[in-house]
């Protein structure tokens, strides 16, 4: 039963720190997290047209693998295809984001608040772009 828990804690700890190195390192997750800044959060709808891009790469890589490429071209059309997911799930999600941020700016703004609003979005912006390691 240790045993189990020692191997649980270390597929955790590894996963914890991919996810890290991921979300500093590769540009879509940089992409990702600048977007869901609130200044950011326009971007999302134009940004779903980088998936055609990387469903191009995975049909070229396809085509490829059908006439004999070598097989580790299978980890590239699984890169791709996660990629171009990222990009489209990021179009609505963006979009939710943005709206709920203006109806809280306008709820703010009716009560006199807007200073506070916009000191706190510069807070929440600046903890994401510290966080990432973008400046």
């Amino acid at each position: 039963m240790e045993r189990n828990k020692t191997m649980i804690r270390l597929i955790w700890a590894v996963s914890v720190h991919t996810r890290c190195f991921l979300r500093r390192y590769m540009p879509t997750d940089i992409l990702l997290d600048a977007i869901r800044t609130r200044r950011g959060l326009k971007w999302g709808i134009p940004a779903m047209l980088l998936a055609i891009p990387y469903l191009l790469i995975a049909n070229v890589c396809v085509q490829l693998i059908e006439d004999d490429a070598p097989g580790w071209l299978h980890l590239a059309v699984l890169w791709a295809i996660w990629n171009m997911l990222k990009m489209l799930w990021i179009g609505p999600v963006s979009a939710v984001l943005l709206i709920r941020a203006r109806v809280r700016e306008a709820v703010a703004t009716r009560r006199g608040g807007a200073s506070m609003t916009a000191e706190a979005n510069d807070a929440e912006e600046g903890a994401v772009v510290d966080a990432v390691g973008i400046r």
